[in-house]
């Protein structure tokens, strides 16, 4: 495991911080396995019953890391897909693991990083932190993340926000179910501290229960994400493959504006 990711225990509470702070916590390769990994950990360890997933530095996770999405761009259609199923692998794992989780979000979170926090059971962010599901303006969509954020903030809400990939602020995302609370950032310890205590007082195997039953009656099943997660890879890997989709990373990448930019 590179250090991509650390991974704290305190008591009964296990903080997974992403540590790639010199690229705002982006994803890679490495951070995708070293998070899945540390997810399987945590899971398989009893001592732990609330699990924390944080960022170190100004940013929660500003999604895909730029040499990243360079190599995707010039991969195969069959390599994309399985590349998109590695990070799928991580939100779903993140999403049914059996103990509570609380996104404690430090701040911004862009792409993948807006799934991570949907897939949290509870989430909590400073006021300063900004949002964005801008993968349209780059020829693509949030296919992977989809079923966790649409989950979260509803299908009419999630309409605006795929197809607009505007920025939006921590208000925003509490007003429309991405994040259960905001606070000051130098009160965002406490209020985290705040819902361990409350989580600390129920049952374990009820608190998976629980999940569990939320899920199911929400429609989402283990089973179910994994079907949903083969056809948004493949879904994906189509886009990055396509003309526009070319194009719109070629010009994110040049730093210039796609050709349909009005």
């Amino acid at each position: 495991m590179s250090e991509a990711v650390l991974v704290t225990v305190v008591g009964h509470v296990a903080t997974i911080s992403l540590n790639r702070a010199q690229v705002h916590n982006a994803f890679d390769d490495a951070l995708i396995a070293d998070l899945t990994a540390a997810l399987l950990g945590v899971e398989h360890n009893p001592a732990v019953r609330v699990v924390v997933l944080t960022g170190i530095g100004a940013s929660f996770s500003a999604g895909a890391d730029l040499n990243w999405m360079r190599g995707m761009a010039q991969a195969s259609e069959a390599d994309n897909r399985t590349d998109s199923l590695r990070l799928a692998t991580l939100m779903r794992t993140l999403n049914f693991l059996s103990k509570p989780t609380i996104a404690r979000v430090n701040g911004s979170a862009y792409g993948g990083g807006v799934g991570l926090v949907a897939c949290c059971d509870v989430a909590i962010g400073v006021d300063g932190a900004k949002f964005s599901l801008s993968e349209v303006k780059l020829g693509l969509v949030p296919a992977v993340i989809s079923p966790y954020v649409i989950a979260a903030i509803g299908v009419r809400q999630a309409r605006r926000l795929f197809v607009s990939g505007e920025v939006f602020d921590a208000a925003i995302a509490a007003r429309i179910g991405l994040l259960h609370e905001t606070v000051a950032a130098d009160q965002l310890d406490e209020a985290v501290d705040r819902c361990v205590h409350f989580l600390g007082k129920g049952g374990p195997l009820a608190q998976d229960e629980a999940k569990r039953l939320a899920l199911r009656i929400g429609g989402m099943t283990r089973e179910s994400a994994e079907r949903i997660d083969e056809e948004n890879a493949a879904l994906i890997a189509r886009l990055r493959v396509s003309a526009e989709g070319q194009h719109g990373l070629g010009a994110f990448l040049d730093k210039r504006a796609p050709d349909w930019v009005r």
